[in-house]
């Protein structure tokens, strides 16, 4: 059995600690974290709007809170020789945008073949402002049979909340639209980002 590959999220001492932390952090920059019910892995996790550095810091937050395990997906140039390590332990899974290397299928193995994951990744791709969505989140979660869980970073009610999941049915247009409509009233850190 392979060793457990520790995190943020799952460390002994540490982990309890990174929660009361979080939960005071929150608490004392205002922002409070909603949900009904997270669904029983696995699934894809996706948090819009990424308009600001400050997105990350939150996100991580809420899932210590929510006490779940994500993974997410950032570009290779955050994993250097001094960041690398910090960046996977806090659940980083490095990307090099630059080359083709399959990674939907790559992913989508990884969801099949590791039941409690959860992977996360911002559907924008970026900070800064873009006209349409990257659609690999749901090519992702197509080929893996998983659902999409649906969260959203507003600012202007200072919450992230969980906003309930939505199962691809293959028709991708029709489906981005129904996802985005979801988005609408919520306003990010940075609103003209988005």
């Amino acid at each position: 059995m392979a060793p457990v590959k520790r995190t943020v999220f799952n460390t002994p001492v540490i982990t309890p600690i990174f929660r009361f932390l979080a939960r005071l952090w929150l608490k004392w920059t205002g922002w409070k974290v909603s949900a009904k019910e997270v669904p029983e892995p696995p699934f894809i996790f996706i948090a819009a709007p990424h308009t600001s550095n400050w997105d990350f810091p939150y996100l991580i937050a809420a899932t210590l809170v929510l006490r779940i395990e994500i993974h997410w997906m950032g570009k290779h140039t955050l994993f250097t020789p001094v960041t690398g390590a910090i960046m996977c332990w806090l659940g980083g899974i490095p990307v090099n945008r630059t080359k083709a290397h399959n990674m939907v299928s790559r992913m989508a193995e990884r969801l099949k073949t590791n039941p409690n994951t959860i992977l996360c990744i911002p559907p924008e791709g970026t900070r800064s402002k873009v006209k349409e969505w990257k659609s690999g989140f749901y090519f992702i979660a197509r080929k893996a049979g998983v659902p999409i869980l649906m969260a959203a970073i507003d600012s202007e009610r200072r919450e992230l909340k969980l906003m309930g999941e939505f199962i691809p049915s293959g028709d991708l247009d029709k489906d981005l639209r129904l996802i985005k409509s979801h988005y609408q009233d919520i306003k990010g850190i940075n609103p003209e980002n988005f």
